[in-house]
């Protein structure tokens, strides 16, 4: 096989390649003076993490369970199952040596690149897109808040979108071999939310395609795009099986999954999925969605800076205080005043995009326009979430997993994916000489007076976009009260500016169009023209947000957080306890997990069961245990303080940290690793179960669901020198002595989970089940013996036998396509 490679069409793409790589570092200068991004999502992961990563890095085996975190829980969402000899694994080689933040900027750049080389684009108008798509303000936002995985999902998203495209409407063969291949990456950058939010594209542009395949009599036609779709589909979910099967399994028993039977505060048993109003509490406003096109058109960020020309500045100033443009650079505002209870940044789509997209209005043809347009209206007023409930309400009861995320402001992602993709059409067809001059015209016109006239009729009105008042703007006092004074004037300041600069962007957009309308432009200097004004557009906006002030030194884990006082005093002990640090906010931040098995921790998919037990009694003891803290003045009146936590206690909470610059609180009336019962107790439902555990004295009874009533066996005797101990200590493998003369029932502090947790006694496997609510609980027989608990998650082995099998597949399939190419092209020459 005689390969000749042409240069000079191979070419201008490694520059492009190169071009991209450049822009990505020239964004993230610092990271070449060794500095690093972390953001708070990827510090977090860090923090939980920590005993998983450190395990694996001693072991030959992976373990799949930390109890670092909320009791214990699975690491499937924290670190996924290793892809052993996965295809994945060598893909990653091609980006893998660039740092963070460039690489997901360079992802962006040629996932977008890749969608509008698919849709037909020239090369050069298919960069200046790329640019476009990757510097969507949303994008750089979330790398700030360190959401990699989200970012990498967006990244192999949009290929996905040009990959469908292709096999409905191109080359059938390279669209599933691409639709495999970006799906694949897609699904296993692990945010299934942002893949959620591209099905629906998918399944909007499909049905589109169906009613033509309908009028046009190409069903046939139609049916072999879908079925080649569906094989690329099948290929991408088994190289994914270890990571979708293990998530698959775990939701089930996350707050995602089913109801566990419990009355909720509205007197109704609590059904499956996320809480209407913890899934829309991220909602954007109805007219937020003016942002797209002015930036600041709610002021900003919840954390904003202003200058010292600012109404706040002139305050501080005529207040004495000193040095005014030295302190508004640290000053953060709370310039937000949208709906929203905080923000990192607007999405900000760009005055250029916003343009061409109504430019695109009057040029792009039918069958894209209604699809294309289908899928922003639907994404924006989903948006709104909680501000437009009639759609919202029927999304969440009727739609299939929608009621499985929050943060439903995240779908504009697609709107300005979406609305570019449109744009950029419409700007194609302007540039098409078969577009008559008149129409051109027309529609230059109408983009100019539309886009340019909202944003004068802001510079002139800004009062249309509301009063300017936040809602904790009446929570300013002392000497912070001026502040509800002048943050009203300073954001509408912001509005009137951020307006005027796209009204600026627009007018110079317009006439590089109306040059090239006259033919005083030619075409490559119109395209450099368009390309600078896109990029400096969206740069300066993200630099307010993703800029080197977010890059600090690089530290090493041990750097990055320091142990405190009471972290030291804690790991001198070196048996196997829980803590419970209330110098945090207990269940919303993960540092805790980074030393210390932790009562709480941070995580949005944690077990339905220990979210309940939040709810119905550990914040309530919580709260009982700081007030009564601060009355303790004895030994003797803590441990009767302690010893009415029977829920803590349960969980084996050894240690408070209460001061973490002073030594922990011990508590001596934790139950321990594991401790034998004198009597149980049957519970008809959920409600009872929950309702007895806050009654009964856990140290020497149980309240066990009736489901598990056959897996008891009668108490004898108790045994008062009966003893049950922890022999050794691993997160997917606890060993206990046993000794005692009678049968008993023991109880473990370890959260219940059927779907991998198998005990073992001298190693043959023996029944367990779940009591007071959330624990392992088993009876023993009598005797003097080793019981043990792996974690054995068959799921995981089934899994990546699974992505093997793919990952043959995968490659046949891609050889057979390359050669079928090759065929082609040869015929072709011949």
């Amino acid at each position: 096989m005689n390969v000749k490679i042409n240069w000079r069409s191979v070419g201008p793409q490694l520059l492009i390649l190169l071009l991209f790589v450049l822009i990505a570092f020239i964004y993230c200068l610092p990271v070449l003076q060794g500095k690093a991004l972390l953001g708070h999502d990827l510090e977090s992961w860090m923090y939980m993490a920590k005993e998983a990563l450190d395990f694996n890095a001693q072991s030959e085996v992976q373990t799949f369970w930390t109890n670092s975190m909320f009791g214990g829980m699975p690491t499937y969402q924290i670190t996924p199952p290793i892809r052993a000899y996965n295809v994945l694994n060598y893909m990653y080689c091609l980006w893998i040596w660039m740092p963070s933040p460039v690489v997901n900027i360079f992802l962006y750049l040629v996932g977008s690149y890749v969608l509008l080389l698919c849709f037909k684009f020239d090369k050069w108008m298919a960069f200046m897109g790329a640019l476009a798509l990757s510097f969507i303000s949303y994008n750089l936002i979330i790398l700030a808040a360190g959401h990699v995985t989200k970012a990498a999902a967006i990244a192999f998203c949009m290929p996905v979108l040009g990959a469908v495209y292709q096999l409905f409407r191109g080359n059938k063969w390279i669209g599933m071999l691409l639709t495999a291949l970006f799906l694949t990456l897609a699904i296993n950058a692990n945010h299934l939310q942002i893949l959620y939010y591209t099905l629906y594209v998918v399944l909007i542009f499909g049905l589109v395609e169906l009613v033509y395949a309908c009028k046009d009599k190409e069903i046939k036609k139609f049916g072999v795009s879908v079925g080649l779709g569906c094989i690329a589909l099948l290929l991408a979910v088994g190289l994914n099986a270890p990571m979708l099967l293990t998530t698959y399994q775990y939701s089930k028993a996350t707050m995602r999954g089913e109801s566990n039977g419990l009355t909720g505060k509205d007197g109704e048993v609590a059904g499956h999925g996320l809480d209407k109003d913890y899934i829309t509490n991220w909602s954007y406003g109805v007219d937020e969605s003016f942002t797209l096109l002015v930036p600041d058109f709610k002021g900003g960020a919840s954390g904003g800076l202003l200058t010292e020309k600012s109404e706040t500045g002139k305050a501080l100033k005529q207040m004495g205080v000193p040095n005014v443009k030295e302190t508004m650079k640290d000053f953060q505002l709370p310039l937000y005043w949208g709906t929203q209870p905080f923000t990192s940044g607007p999405v900000y789509l760009g005055a250029v995009l916003c343009f061409l997209f109504v430019l695109g209005l009057f040029l792009v043809d039918k069958r894209t326009k209604w699809w294309l347009l289908s899928v922003i209206i639907l994404t924006i007023m989903l948006s709104w979430g909680r501000n437009f409930m009639p759609l919202t309400d029927f999304f969440i009861d009727y739609i299939p997993l929608y009621n499985k995320f929050r943060t439903v402001s995240m779908i504009l992602v697609v709107t300005c994916l979406c609305m570019t993709l449109f744009g950029l059409l419409g700007l194609k067809v302007f540039l098409n000489p078969l577009t008559g001059r008149e129409k051109m015209k027309k529609a230059l016109k109408y983009a100019f007076y539309i886009t340019g006239g909202l944003c004068l009729l802001f510079v002139i009105i800004p009062s249309l976009s509301g009063n300017f008042i936040a809602q904790g703007d009446s929570q300013f006092t002392g000497n912070y009260k001026f502040l509800s004074n002048t943050l009203p004037l300073d954001r509408e300041s912001l509005l009137r500016q951020d307006a005027f600069r796209s009204l600026i962007f627009i007018a110079l957009a317009a006439g590089l169009l109306w040059l090239y309308l006259k033919s005083k432009l030619n075409l490559r200097n119109l395209y450099i023209g368009l390309t600078v004004l896109i990029l400096i557009d969206l740069w300066v906006v993200d630099k307010r947000y993703l800029n080197d002030r977010n890059f600090v030194n690089p530290k090493n884990e041990k750097q990055l957080v320091q142990p405190t006082e009471a972290d030291r005093f804690i790991l001198q002990d070196k048996s196997y306890y829980r803590v419970l640090d209330a110098s945090v906010n207990i269940f919303n931040d993960a540092r805790p997990a980074f030393f210390h098995k932790n009562i709480g921790g941070y995580h949005a998919a944690k077990l339905s069961r220990y979210q309940e037990l939040i709810d119905y009694h550990l914040q309530t003891e919580i709260q009982v245990m700081m007030a009564g803290l601060a009355k303790v003045d004895s030994e003797q009146q803590l441990k009767v303080l302690m010893s009415q936590l029977g829920v803590l206690n349960m969980l084996n909470m050894k240690y408070v940290i209460y001061n973490p610059q002073t030594q922990p609180i011990i508590n001596t009336e934790a139950n321990g690793n594991a401790w034998f019962v004198d009597s149980y107790l049957l519970a008809e439902n959920a409600d009872q179960e929950m309702q007895i555990l806050g009654e009964i004295d856990t140290k020497h009874q149980l309240v066990v669901d009736k489901r598990f009533a056959d897996g008891i066996s009668s108490i004898s005797d108790r045994d008062s020198s009966a003893t049950i101990t922890l022999k050794s200590y691993a997160p997917n493998r606890l060993v206990y002595n046993v000794d005692t003369k009678t049968n008993q029932i023991a109880v473990f502090s370890e959260i219940y989970y059927r779907d991998g947790w198998n005990a073992y006694v001298n190693g043959e496997q023996q029944p367990y089940f779940r009591a007071n609510y959330l624990l392992r609980a088993m009876p023993l027989k009598a005797g003097n013996y080793e019981l043990e608990f792996r974690f054995e998650p068959q799921v995981v082995t089934l899994s990546t036998r699974l992505s093997l099998i793919a990952s043959v597949l995968f490659l046949i399939l891609t050889g057979f396509v390359i050669y079928r190419e090759y065929r082609k092209k040869k015929s072709t020459v011949n």
